[in-house]
């Protein structure tokens, strides 16, 4: 659980890159693997389209991707803070930016607080009641690192932090919660869950000879893996019930059809004795799955509307 949303199929950083504060900055965004803060985005932006029945005005929608962005980078930069000391003993973790010293945990914690305060000034920007819920939304994004060390099932509290993102645009765009976006943050929620699952598989053998606590860890590679397939089988069932709540149409219908065949083809990618293509399978299909029911499901409210 120690590589939560985070590849390593990259090479380390050469030693002296963090010198100066841009190599800092550098080493950090590599350090959280900047570029996968696409996993959440599309389902707040849904979320936002979903409250207004359209798109959002180009400042909400400015301001929500600061908020994602924020929100993202300080749980991974506070996660790689926490979990420094099991990283450096993972062999597959070790070389990490703060096990191996090319980055201090000092300006690691300044740039999560950076990132937290990111995310409140763009929720002061979206709404007053953005504004008051988002103490409660950093500290579920922070709180969740430390889950492994209690729980097997910190997979959902990690999908619950990803998954709180549409029903958190909605209060950002109308200033209120409807309770049916809920729906899309339980969809989100066993999402993020199943594929966790599968991404732990990894760290099997690490998580049982270090107290960690995880679903492969308690329950075996082959039954985690039937874990993540139940979690997604009831993401794509709250995602009809989505579809049938806020009586979206055909594209809808057909971007939940779309998620249904990517997440067959994710999970033919990965076998209890084949981990191989567990980073295709995790970054790669995750990130085509979000945007994909973005689009259906934009395309859907857009046409509608005109």
């Amino acid at each position: 659980m120690g590589g939560t949303l985070q590849s390593e199929s990259l090479p380390p950083a050469p030693p002296g890159i963090a010198q100066g504060l841009f190599g800092k900055l550098r080493t950090t965004l590599e350090m959280i693997k900047f570029e996968h803060s696409i996993f959440a985005l599309p389902f707040a932006l849904v979320g936002a389209m979903l409250a207004v029945r359209g798109w959002p005005t180009w400042h909400e929608v400015f301001w929500l991707i600061v908020a994602m962005v924020g929100a993202r980078s300080a749980a991974m930069t506070f996660n790689r803070i926490a979990d420094r000391k099991f990283d450096a003993l993972n062999t597959r973790t070790r070389m990490r930016a703060l096990p191996a010293g090319r980055l201090t945990v000092r300006f690691a914690a300044g740039f999560t607080v950076i990132s937290c305060g990111l995310l409140a000034l763009a929720a002061w920007e979206l709404s007053p009641l953005a504004l008051k819920l988002s103490p409660l939304a950093i500290a579920v994004l922070l709180l969740y690192s430390y889950t492994k060390r209690f729980t097997r099932w910190s997979h959902l509290f990690l999908g619950l932090a990803l998954g709180i993102a549409p029903a958190a645009a909605w209060i950002a765009v109308r200033g209120w919660l409807d309770p049916r976006i809920l729906l899309l943050t339980a969809a989100v929620t066993f999402w993020v869950g199943g594929f966790d699952v599968i991404y732990a598989c990894q760290d099997h053998d690490f998580d049982r000879s270090h107290g960690l606590h995880s679903v492969p860890r308690h329950l075996g590679i082959r039954n985690a893996l039937a874990v993540a397939r139940l979690f997604h089988v009831a993401m794509l069932g709250l995602l009809v019930a989505l579809v049938v709540t806020f009586g979206l149409g055909k594209l809808a219908v057909a971007g939940v059809i779309a998620v249904a065949a990517l997440l067959l083809y994710e999970h033919t990618l990965v076998r209890h004795d084949d981990l191989s293509k567990l980073n295709a399978a995790f970054f790669t299909m995750n990130g085509v799955i979000s945007v994909v029911f973005f689009f259906f499901v934009a395309g859907d409210l857009l046409l509608r509307r005109g």
